[in-house]
């Protein structure tokens, strides 16, 4: 299938979506969708690093944030439309992927996930001391009171916008899936040694995917401040995210772009699920009980399960 008629089905299942929710006569359907819709949008961005190249990143929250904390800024300096917000968080995690990507991506292994982690942690304690975008105590954002294209509350417009942003990123995420960039991450995360023999540009492919996943990443967060009306460091850099973001790919599978989408609907929902019926307390112990479930009884992922099926009947008994 080409990339054009992908898009072209994402956006009218998109529409469906959207609209389908509309139907239903109770706001918790947004809030509990953009839930997912963002877990999308962070699954899908941390496997094309994770998953597609086969560097772990464990610094996801600190790019969330990046988006979030953007929006922050530029809400208390200018106040400018939603879609300008979200393409400045977008670039400015996308360019801190760079930049991490050139300082850390000649690592390998236990090494870049540590150095990831250790971005979290020094941006988490800049933040905290920032005080023009509330510091320690947090920043409120304030919604507008008139929401464009005639929707009823603002959590609808968000939820629209969360819709397209998961739109985009399994696009992109696909298209580089069934590119040659996409071959050459795949020998990368082979064997890297043998794909610098065979001519394949590492470096260059190592930081477009940073790039690129970064960006995905912060674009996620960008409608955070929005979402909550009130954003700390503590919520923004929340381990939930790092835990999330890593685990659905794992459970999905992570060598196609519809391995994340998959652990994220289904762990996303689970959890939403149990927060509304028990408590959100449970949510991370939820992830770890279906992760150490899916290691052991499937550890390529839903996906790998799949093929593996596939494989086994086409050999027939």
């Amino acid at each position: 299938m080409r990339t054009r008629v992908f898009l072209l089905i994402s956006i009218a299942v998109a529409a469906v979506v959207f609209f389908g929710a509309r139907m239903v006569n109770n706001d918790y359907v947004f809030f509990a969708g953009y839930t997912v819709l963002q877990f999308i949008v962070l699954a899908t961005a941390w496997n094309i690093l994770g998953g597609y190249t086969g560097y772990v990143n464990f610094g996801s929250a600190a790019f969330f944030a990046v988006g979030a904390y953007t929006t922050v800024f530029l809400y208390k300096a200018a106040q400018p439309p939603l879609p300008v917000m979200i393409a400045a968080g977008t670039v400015v995690a996308g360019l801190l992927g760079l930049m991490v990507g050139y300082l850390t991506l000649r690592m390998r292994g236990v090494f870049f996930a540590i150095a990831t982690l250790a971005l979290a942690v020094v941006l988490y304690t800049f933040v905290l001391n920032w005080d023009y975008v509330g510091g320690a105590r947090g920043a409120y954002i304030l919604q507008p009171r008139l929401v464009p294209f005639g929707l009823p509350r603002y959590v609808h417009l968000l939820y629209a916008a969360m819709v397209l942003m998961a739109v985009l990123a399994l696009v992109v995420a696909r298209a580089i899936e069934t590119s040659f960039i996409g071959r050459g991450l795949a020998a990368i995360r082979d064997d890297e040694v043998a794909a610098e023999c065979a001519g394949v540009p590492t470096l260059r492919l190592k930081l477009f995917s940073a790039t690129v996943s970064g960006a995905l990443m912060g674009m996620a967060g960008t409608t955070f401040p929005y979402y909550l009306s009130y954003v700390e460091p503590s919520a923004a850099f929340n381990l939930s995210y790092a835990v999330n973001s890593i685990a659905m790919p794992l459970i999905g599978g992570m060598t196609s772009w519809l391995g994340p989408l998959i652990g994220a609907v289904l762990l996303g929902s689970v959890q939403q699920v149990v927060q509304v019926t028990v408590s959100s307390a449970w949510n991370l112990l939820i992830v770890g009980v279906l992760l150490v479930a899916f290691v052991t009884l499937a550890p390529n992922g839903i996906m790998g399960w799949i093929d593996a099926w596939r494989h086994r009947r086409r050999r027939g008994p």
